[in-house]
């Protein structure tokens, strides 16, 4: 009897577990999708990158089949595609822990390209533990697009980690439907392509800085000159009248004229030495004099001439620097020598960048750097412009062509900061206002955020926005 009883015990039991994982909710599908579904490749672009993103990382390899449909081209004609399609197919793989894949459509050198010709790539396979998702077709016209609208997830971590610290910046060109993820410590210093010879630090990895106002000879500057607490960010430390926290970084509100580095002058004796902490440093950091960098920068012709040390080396390398005129700055990072890298897009070619930076919170009236995530700017320096715009004076689905003369647009690159999102509460995304965006060539969206993770079921570090053409330029 004793047997006939522990028998139907375990039975219960089982059927106890079997019954309380089926009250669990299932877990959502790991859906595959195309990064959106319209690019565009312009007369004068050689390739175009299309990307293939999963909604989470996946543990094991996932292999997937593109499907291509040409439209007045042909395959080896007038495009390729890197890696090489097999019978108009691309077989492709997200790697175990990755959650997306790419892959490059080349124009053919001297192919005759008219501007109407257009590739549809459709997704027709997706391995396990994979679904297909909403957007498993796109097309590649051969020819630039103003995109009518899009729904977009910023993809600003890297990989399978996620956090309010995401890695990348990511920037945006709505008329293009496109997005550009970089690596924000990729970069120190921005040189400007403009008028002016203003050179930027980068305040998206804490790099600071101090001017050495009685040094103009990097071969006289040496540890005994620098304190190493001046180069430490006073995160949280209030403004007044004594303390200036703000005093080694890269003005915060965009103000190019108040940077850390002064306008080059023409007369070289002006340009003095800077000290340059490129990896960032906050008060509770430990610096190091080992990572430092001295640097002086003169104007050559019109541009630039860079002369560079470590804080302890004895001699200095240099790097001249062209302005490019299609780019709001020229980019370098250090390794063992200087170099031009790749960050921005070219100035007509993004709108707006999401990213972490150090910003400015306030304690009443008071401002102070603060580390701020999911922040926004405008690429104004490129010509955009934006406006924020409650909803009780006009709902999104309303907003229209009519209401934009009576948009007030603003040419700070801050118009929309941090003031979209709340994370203290952590309610997440505000619904209560939606922005405005006219691009440098006059087209104007609409846009909204619809997630960011703190509060709105979303993901951190993946924010969430839609936006739909309300007037082409």
């Amino acid at each position: 009897m004793k047997k006939v009883f522990h028998f139907l015990l375990i039975i219960s039991l089982a059927a106890g577990v079997v019954s309380c994982k089926k009250s669990d909710p299932p877990a959502p599908d790991n859906t595959v999708n195309f990064e959106s579904a319209k690019q565009g490749l312009e007369a004068a672009a050689t390739e175009a990158v299309v990307k293939i993103n999963l909604a989470t990382a996946s543990s094991v390899a996932v292999p997937l089949t593109v499907n291509l449909t040409n439209t007045g081209l042909s395959y080896g004609l007038e495009y390729t595609t890197e890696p090489a399609a097999a019978n108009n197919t691309l077989s492709l793989t997200i790697p175990a822990g990755g959650t997306s894949v790419s892959f490059k459509v080349k124009k053919v050198a001297n192919a005759v390209i008219n501007g109407t010709e257009k590739i549809d790539f459709t997704i027709s396979f997706a391995g396990n533990p994979t679904v297909l998702g909403t957007t498993v077709k796109t097309q590649l016209s051969f020819s630039s697009i103003t995109s009518e609208g899009s729904r977009l997830t910023l993809k600003g971590i890297a990989g399978a980690e996620a956090g309010s610290g995401a890695l990348n910046s990511v920037f945006v060109d709505l008329s293009s439907n496109s997005m550009v993820n970089v690596k924000r410590d990729s970069w120190v210093l921005g040189f400007s392509s403009g008028t002016d010879f203003r050179v930027k630090l980068n305040n998206t990895n804490r790099t600071s800085a101090i001017k050495l106002s009685a040094k103009a000879d990097l071969n006289t500057v040496t540890a005994t000159d620098v304190v190493l607490n001046d180069l430490a960010i006073q995160l949280g430390t209030p403004e007044s009248n004594d303390v200036k926290p703000f005093v080694n970084i890269d003005n915060v509100y965009g103000d190019v004229t108040k940077d850390i580095i002064a306008n080059v002058s023409a007369t070289d004796a002006d340009n003095k030495v800077y000290i340059v902490n490129p990896s960032g440093g906050s008060h509770t950091s430990v610096l190091s004099l080992d990572n430092l960098l001295k640097i002086r920068i003169l104007r050559k012709g019109n541009g630039y001439t860079l002369q560079y040390a470590k804080l302890k080396e004895t001699t200095f390398k240099t790097l001249d620097i062209t302005k490019d005129a299609a780019n709001n700055f020229v980019f370098i990072a250090f390794d063992e020598s200087a170099k031009v890298v790749n960050v921005e897009p070219s100035k007509a070619k993004w709108d707006f960048v999401w990213t972490w930076s150090v910003y400015y919170g306030l304690m009443g009236t008071a401002p102070y750097p603060y580390g701020f995530s999911d922040v926004v700017f405008v690429n104004n320096l490129g010509g955009a412009q934006a406006a924020q715009v409650a909803t009780t004076t006009v709902a999104y689905a309303d907003y229209k062509e009519s209401n934009i003369a009576t948009t007030t647009f603003k040419g700070e690159r801050n118009v929309i900061g941090s003031d979209w999102r709340s994370t203290s509460p952590a309610t997440g995304v505000k619904t209560d206002r939606f922005y405005v965006i006219k691009d440098a060539a006059g087209n104007v969206y609409k846009l909204r955020f619809i997630s960011m993770g703190a509060g709105d079921a979303g993901k951190r570090g993946e924010p969430v926005l839609e936006y739909v053409l309300v007037k082409k330029g």
